[in-house]
């Protein structure tokens, strides 16, 4: 019986999000997809200051050995370890805290006002609600109905 993508994903999350921690490391999310015919096993982690090449390095032989070890995974498949980047996702709750004041781009699972996508400053986070200046007004958006969010990155002159 296959295993389901989901629970691969939550299954690496749980193994390697401790063994990050352990190195200084922050598991920021993590992705099992087929690409161009091949399965891509992606995590995205970081460390204050930014993550390096050689820390990619170092992690991805970290994890691929715990990885193999633990035979979680049945097909073939690539590790590739990354940062984050310049347009973060914003996945858990501290990722949300860490941008506040930021702008921000949201995409929600079903219409707010009659759109599911916002760019704005983040003002807040209350109860469950992100509170977004977009334009002259302020959006409440649930955290829970949100599908997809990222930091914007602005350059500075």
């Amino acid at each position: 019986m296959s295993v389901s993508r989901d629970s691969i994903v939550s299954k690496v999350s749980q193994l390697v999000e401790p063994l990050l921690e352990e190195m200084g490391f922050e598991l920021v999310d993590t992705e099992y997809r087929s690409e161009r015919g091949r399965w891509v096993l992606r995590i995205y982690a970081d460390k204050p200051g930014g993550i390096t090449l050689g820390d990619c390095a170092v992690l991805s032989r970290q994890i691929g050995d715990l990885l193999d070890a633990k035979d979680l995974i049945e097909r073939e498949y690539v590790l590739e370890v990354s940062s984050p980047g310049l347009d973060r996702p914003l996945i858990k709750e501290k990722d949300y805290i860490r941008a506040l004041g930021r702008k921000i781009k949201v995409k929600m699972s079903a219409p707010v006002e009659g759109r599911r996508n916002f760019t704005g400053q983040l003002e807040s986070l209350e109860e469950g609600i992100l509170y977004l200046r977009v334009s002259d007004k302020v959006v409440g958006l649930s955290r829970l109905a949100v599908e997809k969010a990222n930091l914007v990155y602005e350059f500075t002159k």
